[in-house]
């Protein structure tokens, strides 16, 4: 009787405990960090792999594709883009340069286009995928430089735009980053004799930061900022086309 009475007394103690580990149906799902893509998608491959197909199919001629973060992405709805069928998005909110590396190939080469703008660095300066060397952020924005040179692409070399703080990622203090790696920027594009665009002079204020009429957050452009930018994209790229 001792011996039945001691067993139901573990039963309790120990069934309890195993009742209240969650099972794979209880989980919440979690949402991939911003920048990735679903099921370990880290690059984020797959975001553009449908819309890649008909322009895979039908190449046309003087394509220009926008690679970049969410700078570029916001500016991809923006008229200037949006209106040109010759112009091409790809631009993914919150990326790095080595994610943006990862997804050169499909979002780009594949593409056959006649010039490639690449925008990249805001956000390794903000450390979304960890913190970066300046001379591992340079490494990546060379290897697609590479690629694209490779394939006979043309690249134009777009500067990091303005920022002083990152509202995602506070305390960094960028600017004085951002300066440093535009100065790399223009140096590497003219000793590849490359196009650069310097978007940050246009949209700086004197202490690094974006100027307010040109942005609600201090890093992502408005209206008023892409509009002026428009003119010195437009530049570099009819005088890409023109030297083909």
């Amino acid at each position: 009787m001792r011996l039945t009475v001691s067993l139901w007394a573990l039963a309790l103690v120990v069934f309890p405990v195993y009742a209240q580990l969650p099972t794979p149906s209880s989980t919440a799902s979690v949402s991939p960090p911003v920048g990735q893509g679903i099921s370990g998608d880290w690059a984020y491959v797959g975001r553009y792999r449908d819309a890649n197909q008909p322009l895979i199919a039908d190449p046309g001629s003087a394509r220009v594709v926008f690679m970049g973060d969410s700078i570029t992405e916001g500016w991809a709805g923006q008229p200037f883009i949006k209106d040109n069928p010759k112009y091409v998005g790809r631009g993914i909110s919150g990326q790095t340069a080595p994610q943006m590396l990862v997804r050169f190939r499909s979002d780009v080469i594949a593409l056959k286009p006649a010039i490639v703008h690449i925008m990249a660095g805001t956000n390794d300066v903000a450390r979304n995928t960890g913190p970066e060397a300046p001379g591992e952020i340079e490494g990546y924005i060379t290897s697609m430089v590479e690629l694209a040179l490779a394939n006979k692409i043309k690249v134009i070399l777009a500067s990091i735009p303005p920022a002083k703080e990152f509202y995602w990622h506070p305390g960094l203090q960028p600017a004085a980053q951002i300066r440093a790696l535009n100065a790399w920027l223009r140096e590497y594009a003219a000793s590849r004799g490359l196009a650069y665009i310097d978007y940050w002079s246009v949209l700086a204020t004197t202490d690094g930061a974006m100027k307010p009429e040109y942005s609600a957050d201090g890093v992502h452009p408005n209206a008023a900022g892409y509009e002026a930018m428009r003119p010195l994209a437009k530049a570099a790229i009819d005088s890409a086309l023109r030297s083909r």
